[in-house]
């Protein structure tokens, strides 16, 4: 069973070059935004270190001075003295009894040590410190989390005897703190005015860019405009001339020419009419024409028709399935045509003598209209980009020069509508268009298409 491979519906190329904008100056503002927040963090950042190595370094000399040169018995706020003296450590308020000449107590672990009247806190002193730095006579500094604030402990020998001063940061923290809440509030405003000021940056960065897609879009349908009737006039001359050699005694190979010479200015007359188009569909809402009501059926008819004489020559039949009544879509009649005209062209360009090609245009479910145009030609791989601009498919002669299916799907999605393709090498190709169906023009009753009347086609051509 042959394999399928739905291509993806898209968006048009001027919608993708406005979301290619819009996230262009996202990017901008974004980066700009980032920037800005960064440069604040960095600050904060240096700020903040710069805050806690100062204190860091004021609770240092604060111990090593109240250690060297404090009185146990009235040390300075947030801070407290122990003094190990004869082996045991000691409270300051018990240093300070036997200073007055009172009996040191016998049990050196006296419960609720004091210092001049102060409560020591939970845990201390550090006896196990205070013996290794007895032993050693070494100074240890150490940091300890407790009892919901930060302690720092110096514990060095002062003369025969040790003594260990104990520091509470708590202070210390809250100023951090208060610290951290104000760099967040700032870094918050700053982030949402480096957003803002990104936004303004981008809009007016990319805004030349916008400018000059615009500009691009309009000097390609004005020089498309001005192409199109010079290359319809040396596309008339040529016919005339080949037609003239093919009557007249010219030799075969001028005549050959010739003919070359009508195709190729078709395929470019064809080429500045896809550009036309392009920049058509690409033009701002404001600048394009209002979509009416197109009879699709009546279009797909006449393309078919049109392209009979041609599927005659390739010894391809088509086979044409449409509604009895009309099938009313919202677009620009010029834009659909080109749409059926390229979908046979294609299945023609693909098909193989003795091939055929069926043609369905009915509604569908959910107020779609439905074109479907399969062929039992060459197929393509699953995988290839058939969609893309200026692709050109593998095993075909009679190779098309132009965007092709490229703007085919841009003018479908510009209808709101989405196309799908499914195929396989060497198993045709089924191409399926769905487009949303309108409401015929009120007071028309059986509205007809405006097109000339044509023969309804039901088997074959």
């Amino acid at each position: 069973m042959p394999r399928s491979s739905a291509e993806p519906f898209g968006t048009s190329w001027a919608a993708a070059e406005r979301k290619v904008i819009a996230r262009a100056r996202l990017r901008v503002g974004a980066l700009v935004g980032l920037a800005v927040t960064a440069l604040v963090t960095l600050v904060g950042g240096i700020a903040y270190g710069m805050l806690v190595h100062g204190q860091e370094k004021q609770i240092d000399r604060e111990l090593r001075y109240t250690a060297s040169r404090g009185d146990p018995s009235g040390p300075p706020g947030c801070t407290w003295l122990f003094l190990r003296s004869g082996g045991e450590p000691r409270s300051a308020a018990a240093s300070a009894q036997q200073t007055a000449g009172a009996p040191a107590p016998q049990d050196a672990a006296v419960p609720a040590l004091q210092t001049a009247g102060v409560p020591a806190p939970e845990g201390f002193p550090l006896s196990q410190v205070m013996e290794t730095v007895a032993a050693t006579g070494t100074e240890q500094v150490t940091k300890i989390e407790r009892n919901g604030t930060v302690y720092f402990v110096l514990t060095q020998p002062r003369g025969d005897d040790t003594i260990q001063a104990v520091f509470d940061a708590r202070y210390h923290l809250a100023d951090r703190r208060q610290l951290l809440l104000a760099l967040s509030i700032t870094e918050g405003i700053g982030l949402l005015a480096a957003l803002a000021s990104g936004m303004v940056v981008g809009w007016l960065t990319v805004a030349p860019l916008a400018e000059a897609l615009v500009r691009q879009r309009r000097f390609i349908a004005d020089a498309s405009h001005e192409l199109r009737t010079p290359i319809a006039q040396v596309h008339t001359r040529a016919q005339v001339l080949a037609r003239r050699a093919r009557n007249g005694n010219v030799p075969s190979d001028y005549a050959a020419d010739l003919d070359r010479l009508v195709g190729t200015t078709r395929q470019l007359g064809e080429v500045v009419d896809d550009l036309l188009l392009s920049a058509r569909l690409g033009a701002a809402p404001a600048d394009r024409a209002s979509d009416v009501p197109v009879d699709l059926a009546a279009v797909v008819e006449n393309a078919v028709l049109a392209e009979s004489d041609r599927a005659q020559e390739y010894g391809v039949v088509i086979a044409l399935d449409r509604s009895d009544g009309p099938l009313p879509v919202a677009g620009v009649s010029s834009a659909l045509r080109r749409v059926v005209s390229e979908l046979l062209t294609n299945a023609l360009r693909h098909s193989r003598p003795g091939g055929r090609i069926d043609v369905v245009c009915r509604a569908a479910v959910g107020d779609t209209v439905e074109l479907t145009v399969a062929d039992t030609g060459d197929g393509f791989d699953p995988g290839e980009r058939i969609f893309d601009r200026f692709h050109r498919g593998a095993g075909s002669d009679r190779l098309h020069i132009g965007l092709g299916l490229a703007l085919l799907r841009e003018v479908v999605t510009a209808h709101r509508g989405t196309i799908e393709a499914t195929g396989h090498p060497g198993a045709g190709a089924r191409f399926t268009v769905r487009l949303p169906a309108a409401p015929a023009p009120p007071g028309q009753g059986s509205w007809a298409c405006t097109t000339p009347a044509t023969t309804r086609l039901r088997s074959t051509c």
